[in-house]
């Protein structure tokens, strides 16, 4: 899961899944056809400087969008979150699913022309693990052998389970069943060349010069401080020829309206509009809605608030929500949940959230705005909690956008069961915030989360009982049973429990999904085959054409 800087649904974006794709003729179009039809290279922004070029420190997403762009794990995500090899052209798991087999390319190299090797993984994970390291993410090992106890001080770093067998075949063991590892490794677990970590030291990372990549890019021109920075073609990269720019220049744009202005006047190629300007742009050419695996969701308090272990008031206070009029409000480019999973979670190269709608419809109706449906819930919870009125207060940030949203909220509950229901409003700054809902000091929450990987496991896992992130501490056996069930190899099998899981958490209004978050761009329409999987940009097979 993402640290908790990272999951404030403020700080993060989702909604439907955005891909500017090319078609397979337009493609062999484009290669065939002269270079000069075609731009070098882009301009882009993001809107935050970056922390660090070292995958084990990178802690924000501007860093993360470089790292993602400038190093390649075993696999990578392809479009619509599908894994495609990356430095591992195939892997081979036992049959007790906890052995997997990695076969190296022996033409991947680093930006410097040093070969790819089975140790560079061995290394880099060791060096993640590593307390003296302090990485926070750490979590996207959990379950190789020893990955956690080694973080927690109570296990040596060479006891990690990986190593290599020879130059060129990385084998990974595991404590436990773990079937989406693919997954994992495209979007972390990232390799280094020891020989340039050890010569920079701690200041591997801190400039774009103190480190070297084996992605499709190498980073340029960042001092460690500078708003601009380049992503240039990596020459060694294995697949150089699906690489068609020679540069992304990148800047920090903080402001939307300066944004929008030097995307005007051609010296941006994309620009993030602010909800005002996405009103405006949304019919104008060029607008596009881009995603990243959130969800905002209410979080009721079980322990601390008895009443919400009541099914039917979490299902009244659900129902009594116009998520419809509620998006109107902050941004129509936000889209409405139907489900804890995001939008771009992916199983078995399917959409895991439509296949989730469609298992789910007879308990859909739990997330649809229906106010007679409501008041009958609210009525049947009022009597099995035998009292006479609900009261509680509704935490969430203080930014303008929760502030709208909490308004809402309450606007909505007391509109929907007048005098018998209180809601108060506790808008608090973000850490605050945070702080509190560690300590389960809250009624309700607005917020969201994050996954770290595109699988329905990364969410659903966080709802188990006695999990961290449970800040709510609901607990239900059955949908324990499921989670649990879900680390199979067999794949049937594992769809079966993943969707009876999500199927539960709907059902019993465990948490109320409220939206995806999403962010409304203006993105030049001569940019051709950008790949977004929810989280950044990915460039790799990214062309411009002059026209």
């Amino acid at each position: 899961m993402k640290n908790l800087k990272k999951i404030s649904a403020a700080a993060i974006v989702a909604g439907a899944l955005f891909t500017v794709a090319c078609s397979k003729s337009e493609t062999k179009k484009a290669v065939e056809n002269s270079s000069s039809e075609y731009e070098k290279s882009i301009n882009w922004m993001t809107t935050s400087e970056l922390e660090s070029l070292d995958p084990a420190k990178a802690d924000d997403t501007a860093s993360e969008e470089q790292i993602a762009n400038t190093y390649e794990g075993l696999y990578r995500l392809g479009k619509n979150s599908k894994t495609v090899p990356g430095v591992a052209y195939k892997s081979e798991t036992s049959k007790d699913g906890l052995t997997w087999t990695f076969y190296l390319r022996k033409n991947a190299k680093w930006s410097n022309g040093d070969p790819v090797t089975a140790n560079d993984f061995v290394y880099a994970w060791r060096r993640q693990v590593d307390p003296k390291t302090a990485s926070s993410q750490v979590n996207n090992y959990e379950g190789i052998k020893n990955a956690i106890a080694i973080s927690e001080g109570k296990k040596k770093v060479k006891t990690l389970g990986v190593k290599a067998d020879g130059d060129y075949k990385l084998v990974v063991t595991f404590e436990k069943k773990i079937p989406y590892f693919k997954v994992v490794t495209a979007i972390s677990l990232k390799p280094l060349d020891s020989k340039v970590v050890e010569k920079y030291g701690k200041k591997y990372g801190t400039k774009s010069a103190y480190a070297v990549y084996n992605g499709p890019f190498t980073s340029s021109g960042w001092t460690g401080s500078s708003l601009t920075w380049k992503l240039v073609k990596n020459k060694y990269y294995w697949d150089k020829k699906a690489v068609r720019l020679s540069a992304v220049n990148y800047s920090v744009q903080k402001t939307p309206s300066t944004d929008y202005n030097l995307y005007q006047t051609g010296k941006l190629d994309a620009a993030l509009l602010d909800t005002q300007a996405a009103k405006s742009m949304k019919n104008k050419r060029g607008y596009r809605v881009l995603t990243l695996g959130n969800t905002t969701y209410l979080s009721y308090n079980y322990k601390k608030k008895k009443i919400f272990r009541n099914a039917n008031l979490r299902r009244a206070i659900s129902m009594a929500i116009n998520r419809k009029q509620l998006l109107s409000t902050i941004g129509t480019y936000n889209t409405q949940a139907k489900t804890f999973s995001a939008t771009n979670v992916v199983l078995d190269g399917q959409n895991f959230v439509q296949e989730a709608e469609k298992n789910n419809s007879s308990v859909n109706k739990y997330v649809e705005y229906n106010l007679s449906e409501a008041k009958k819930y609210f009525k049947k919870a009022l009597k099995e909690l035998k009292v006479k009125k609900i009261s509680f207060t509704l935490m969430a940030d203080d930014d303008d956008s929760y502030k709208k949203q909490t308004e809402f909220i309450q606007s909505a509950l007391t509109e929907a069961f007048g005098s018998q229901i209180s809601v108060s409003v506790n808008n608090l700054p973000k850490t605050t915030r945070v702080s509190r809902q560690i300590a389960g000091n809250y009624d309700v929450v607005l917020g969201g989360l994050t996954s770290d990987f595109p699988d329905p496991y990364h969410f659903l896992a966080y709802m188990q009982s006695g999990q961290t992130y449970n800040f709510g501490k609901w607990s239900n056996k059955a949908y324990d049973k499921a989670v649990k069930a879900s680390l199979t190899m067999n794949k049937a099998k594992r769809k079966k429990e993943l969707l009876k899981a999500e199927n539960i958490i709907v059902d019993q209004e465990a948490i109320s999904p409220l939206y995806h978050m999403g962010q409304a761009w203006m993105i030049r329409p001569t940019i051709k085959n950008l790949v977004y999987n929810g989280e950044y940009p990915d460039f790799k097979t990214t062309y411009a054409t002059k026209n």
